[in-house]
């Protein structure tokens, strides 16, 4: 019964939160879940994974501002972005292309630091 609790407590999450990751990396982050002690299920809980399609709406929004970029940890990105006015609106049309991207695999990155 504990073990199956276990199970539940992993698909809740996937169900909530899979979005915000890759589907090739699912298992991957399923698997790690089922495997992980318990006391790390509320520092997970608590854990703020980005969600890709806000993301996209910000790019296009204020993308040339580098918003976008700084919001997913991109600093170095999110500042030339910004000192550019967006690549002179090349970059930011860009990364209306690659920003859900981004956003999954820094989301993926923080799930690995647990």
């Amino acid at each position: 019964m504990y073990k199956l609790m276990d199970v539940q407590k992993v698909d809740l999450f996937l169900l909530t939160k899979g979005n915000n990751f890759e589907s090739i990396d699912l298992p991957y982050v399923r698997e790690q879940l089922i495997k992980m002690d318990e006391e790390k299920w509320p520092r997970l809980q608590a854990m703020h994974f980005k969600n890709p399609m806000a993301m996209l709406i910000i790019s296009l929004l204020a993308g040339p501002l580098g918003v976008d970029r700084f919001l997913i940890g991109d600093i170095g990105l999110g500042v030339g972005k910004l000192i550019t006015c967006g690549g002179f609106g090349v970059w930011a049309i860009v990364d209306w292309f690659l920003i859900m991207q981004a956003t999954r695999t820094k989301n993926i990155e923080m799930f690995n630091t647990l």
